[in-house]
This record gives structure tokens, C-alpha cells and sequence, in this order.
């Protein structure tokens, strides 16, 4: 049975293909339209994901899609009655239902009339979520969380996965999220963009949480582990706030009202300086959402008595809070869905529908390794195209067949203070760079950020980079000894071993760490493995092969990236690409 999953018309669209349980492809729209966040409808997603899994169409038995218009109908038509919204915001609101409601006539579109043979079914929003994560955990049973912006009315879920179900004992809805104040404290920053939230996580420990105080005063905690926003601070439940779910980025205007900055003061403007002040809230805003974030599950633990969590949602992105997990409750193992956010909600909604036509259930994802791979052939074509332009450029190229000669060599560049960007096998599915699209430096090196940050990523100087770590060494660099796969939590470095990683330590001694075993990802094993030889660290500075865009997708994104900045060097699976030292 093959089931394709959807997230559509919302941000992060994205695609997810289940044959007879197993996910066999799943991609963000982004990656191929090239604008991030991208909103609309997966038309390219879909069509890798049926081309990788040698489909037609025809072929699947059941479209499902992360979103339910009948979800939460009552507490929503209470709601509408009380709150009386402006009649131009209803009709809005019915219009994107009614193009998120008629995916029929957009299959047609793309792909040609009566092709689409099956049934389409949605999946509430959070039991997408909740299904994302327990069904791609290894847990027998767990307490599974999603906390997010928005999604059918509600922000929040809580229940338990057991066997072939998710069974949902909880809600906060609307118009209280979690999200929503993260969010809207993040534009309130200077940081206006959609997904800019770990722009204030990464801003927060260079500050101290002086403004926790009136901050709390817009989050009230309640006795059964929910929470309430103060909406005379946001603008969100008045009915009349612009946003954009159609093809595009998605674009909000500001959630915080006036009253925010009478609360705390003046709004950063985007681009304005960042003071002392600002480092400051952003350490509030962090610790006001941990508080909130750790009673609720507290109550959720206390009430459902589970020993592991799965955790799903925009917020389940927030890695430094999922790194004090174990430290602040009684939950001593957690899974964290790669793919957490609306995307993920593709691949979770094609589970739940799996768990429920067949019985059984889904296959664990033990790995993100799910979009385009490419041969050779693909590579080598891609650098003839413009071997001219890199002869200008005074660029070498070199092919190693031999992946411990191929290693040694690439490991040898990066310990000589090189940038590499490192393209290999199938595309990540979700936010982070494992691995395969992935730039990489020297970790021992204290200019290595400011490095990057010129030559490439051209990003604020306050945002960390990432240790991919042989899992096998964890123990002797962090205070944990954990699996972390997905790059979803940040832990401690060694306080004697932080001088010697400087570039992935951030200011308060910590690294959202990535771990890298030799059965997930063999050839990046190798390539820390031979650093190791080198440099007796057994780990490489990883941040995500990009410029100010998503991840790159194909061979010829990775060489645009190279050819417009000065990486040094670009791996396309066996052939390394080699700018000369300036």
C-alpha cells in the first residue's frame, strides 16, 4: 500500500511517500523552489518522492493530509461567537480553507485529469505531529507532546502513543500557544522573518534574564499543565492580522500589540544594533518559555507516568530546551522528530493513516537520509558545464574512488584551516544538515566562526555552529552520553575540553550536538574518523551547506553556492573540487 503524505498551503509545504509502512522518500518543497519556508502546494515534492519510489500517480492508494477542517469544530464555533471577528477576516479564513479543502483540482493542475484515483483523508494537525514522532520512535509506548504555533485550533497536544495509536488526552487552543509568544517575542527582536525563532535561542545565553519578571505576566500557568496568553499584548485573536499561505514565504505581520512595548519597551527595529538590552529579553524570552514548556510537561509526565517522550511541533525545534529534559523532569529518554515542524506533519499524517488502514505499525525512522540522491555521472556533467568558469577561478579537480584516500584528503584540508562543502548521497529531510549537505571546518579553530561567516553563511556573528561528534566519543567531550542523531539538542561540553573546541562551544559552554555512527552515515564516520587520526578530536564544525537559502538540493545548487562565495573546497561524492590558498 502506498500512502502519500501532505503538508500543503502552510509553511514548510512538503511531501512524504509510505510504501507498506516504510517511508521511502520525503522532501520539503523549498529545496527545489528555492525559497524558504515555501507555502503552497508540494508539486515538486510529490513529484520526487513518486519518481524515487518508481510511481505513477495512479498508483497511490491514499493521499493524507496533516490538517483536518473539522477538527476542534465546537470549542472553534464558540469561538467565532464570542470573539466576533470582522466579516473581511471570515471570508479570508474560508478562502484558505477552501484551497487547502480542494486539493483535487491541484493534482489536476500538476499532473493531468483522473490521474489522482485515490481518496484523500485528513489527519488533524497535532495527531500528524503526535504520529510523526511516536510512530518514527523505536518506543513501545511513550508520552508524545507537540506544541506549535497553530494548527486546527489548537497550539498544543499531549497523550500517549501505544502500539498502532496516539491517543490525545490534551489540548490548549486557540487563541493560546506557546509558539505564538515565542514568536512574536522574536519579531518584537528585530527578527521578522518566518522561522527566525532560533535566531533569539542562539541570541539568549549572551544575555541574563533580567526582564523574566513582566515578561511572565503574558504567559499565566494553569493547574492542569496548560497556559494562557495575556492577548491584550498580541494581535493574533483580534480576527484582522495579514498572513500568507499561499505559494511564497510565508509572511506575518507583527503578532505583538503596543502594550508589548509599554510592557518592555521600544520594538528592535529589523537591523538596528543589538544591545545589551536586547540579549537580555532574548534570555527572558528562553527562560519564560522553558518554565512554560517544562510545567506542562511536568503535569503531562505526573498525570500519564511514561519514562520516554516523543516530541513534535515547531517548538520541539527549540534544542536547548530538549537538552535539559532529562535535568528538569523524570523523563530519562526522549525521541524528537527530525522533521518537527509543519513539514514533518507530511510524513506524520501518512503514518497515521498507515497505523490505521493496515493495523500495524509504521516503520522507525532511524535516519533523514530521504531526498535526492545523485550518481557520478550527474556530477561529473554538472563541473564540465562550467569547467571553464572554474579554470578562471584557477580551480583543481581530483576524483578518489578509494573512500580512506578520499577521506584522508578532504580530513587533511579541513585540519589546514580549509572550508568544505560536502555533498554526498540522499538529501536530509527537515531543518538540519547531517551529514550530506553539510559545510565543514575545524572545530579547534577560534576564528573559524568569524571565518565562515565571511567567506559563506553571512549570518549574525551570535549564532552557534554545530559539533558533529563520533558517537562512539561522546561520553569524554559532553556531560551526557546519549544519542542525538538528529542535531535536536543542545548539551554541556566538557568544561576542561570546551578551549579545545572552540568554534562548536557556544558562550555558555554548550554545543547543539549531532552524533555520527558508523551504521547511519559510514562515510561521514570516516571522514571525522580520519580528522581524529589528524588532530586527536573526533569531531568536524557542521553547519548546513547554504547561503541565505535552503539547503541545496542538487549537485549544481552545491557548485552555484561554491562559485559565489570563497568556500575552498567542494566534495561532489567521489571528486573534490579545489580552490587555490589566496
Amino acid at each position: 500500500m502506498h500512502i502519500l503524505g501532505l503538508n500543503s498551503f502552510h509553511g514548510d509545504s512538503a511531501a512524504c511517500l509510505l510504501t507498506d509502512g516504510r517511508i521511502v522518500a520525503a522532501a520539503e518543497e523549498e529545496r527545489f523552489t528555492r525559497v524558504k519556508h515555501w507555502a503552497g502546494f508540494p508539486e515538486t515534492a510529490i513529484r520526487y518522492c513518486l519518481e524515487e519510489a518508481g510511481l505513477r500517480l495512479e498508483d497511490v492508494d491514499r493521499v493524507a493530509v496533516n490538517h483536518d477542517s473539522s477538527a476542534n469544530l465546537w470549542p472553534r464555533l464558540a469561538y467565532v461567537v464570542r470573539s466576533r471577528p470582522r466579516p473581511g477576516a471570515i471570508l479570508d479564513r474560508l478562502r484558505r480553507r477552501r484551497r487547502r479543502a480542494d486539493l483535487a483540482s491541484h493534482f489536476e493542475r500538476a499532473f493531468g485529469t483522473g490521474r489522482l484515483r485515490a481518496a484523500v483523508e485528513g489527519v488533524e494537525h497535532h495527531a500528524s505531529h503526535l504520529a510523526s514522532a511516536f510512530f518514527g520512535s523505536r518506543f513501545a509506548e511513550s508520552l508524545a507532546l507537540s506544541v506549535d504555533g497553530f494548527g486546527d485550533f489548537a497550539s498544543t497536544a499531549w497523550g500517549i502513543g501505544r502500539g498502532t495509536s496516539v491517543e490525545i488526552t490534551q489540548r490548549v487552543l486557540y487563541p493560546h500557544s506557546l509558539g505564538i509568544f515565542y514568536q512574536g517575542l522574536t519579531q518584537y527582536l528585530g527578527f521578522p522573518d518566518y522561522g527566525d525563532e532560533f535566531k533569539v535561542m542562539g541570541l539568549a545565553p549572551y544575555g541574563e534574564p533580567r526582564h523574566v519578571e513582566p515578561m511572565r505576566r503574558l504567559v499565566t500557568l494553569e493547574n492542569n499543565g496548560g497556559f494562557r496568553l495575556d492577548l491584550a499584548h498580541f494581535r493574533h485573536a483580534g480576527g484582522d492580522l495579514e498572513l500568507m499561505w499561499s505559494a511564497g514565504a510565508p509572511r506575518f505581520e507583527p503578532l505583538f500589540s503596543p502594550a508589548l512595548e509599554d510592557l518592555l519597551g521600544p520594538a528592535r527595529a529589523p537591523g538596528e544594533p543589538i544591545t545589551q538590552r536586547h540579549r537580555d529579553l532574548a534570555s527572558s524570552v528562553q527562560a519564560v518559555y522553558e518554565e512554560t514548556f517544562f510545567h506542562l510537561l511536568r503535569h503531562a509526565h505526573a498525570g500519564l507516568g511514561m519514562a520516554s517522550l516523543v516530541l513534535a511541533g515547531g517548538c520541539a525545534q527549540n534544542s536547548v530546551a530538549n537538552g535539559k529534559i532529562t535535568r528538569e523532569t523524570s523523563i530519562r529518554h526522549t525521541y524528537v522528530q527530525p522533521a518537527s515542524g509543519d513539514a514533518g506533519g507530511a510524513a506524520g499524517a501518512a503514518m497515521a493513516a498507515w497505523a490505521r488502514l493496515a493495523g500495524t505499525r509504521p516503520q522507525p525512522m532511524d535516519h533523514a537520509y530521504l531526498g535526492p540522491a545523485f550518481g557520478d555521472e550527474q556530477y561529473a556533467a554538472c563541473l564540465e558545464a562550467r569547467s571553464a568558469e572554474l579554470r578562471g577561478q584557477s580551480c583543481t579537480q581530483e576524483r578518489l574512488v578509494d573512500e580512506d584516500a578520499l577521506c584522508r584528503k578532504v580530513a587533511g584540508l579541513i585540519a589546514g584551516g580549509r572550508v568544505v562543502g560536502w555533498f554526498q548521497g540522499r538529501m536530509e529531510w527537515g531543518p538540519r544538515a547531517l551529514g550530506n549537505r553539510s559545510i565543514l571546518g575545524d572545530p579547534r579553530r577560534n576564528d573559524m566562526k568569524e571565518l565562515l561567516n565571511a567567506k559563506i553563511k553571512r549570518r549574525e556573528s551570535f549564532r552557534p555552529f554545530a559539533p558533529s561528534i563520533l558517537r562512539e566519543a561522546v561520553a569524554d567531550w559532553f556531560t551526557i552520553d546519549d544519542d542525538v542523531p538528529f542535531m535536536t539538542h543542545v548539551y554541556p561540553v566538557r568544561a576542561e575540553r570546551q578551549a579545545l573546541i572552540p568554534a562548536v562551544t557556544h558562550v555558555d559552554g554548550s554545543g547543539r550536538i549531532h552524533t555520527v555512527s558508523a551504521q547511519g552515515n559510514p562515510r561521514f564516520h570516516r571522514l571525522i574518523t580520519a580528522f581524529q587520526g589528524l588532530t586527536g578530536v573526533p569531531m568536524l564544525l557542521n553547519t548546513s551547506f547554504n547561503e541565505s537559502e535552503p539547503i541545496v538540493c542538487t549537485p549544481a545548487q552545491a557548485l552555484d553556492c561554491f562559485v559565489r562565495t570563497r568556500m575552498d573546497c567542494l566534495v561532489l561524492g567521489d571528486r573534490v573540487l579545489l580552490r587555490p590558498t589566496a
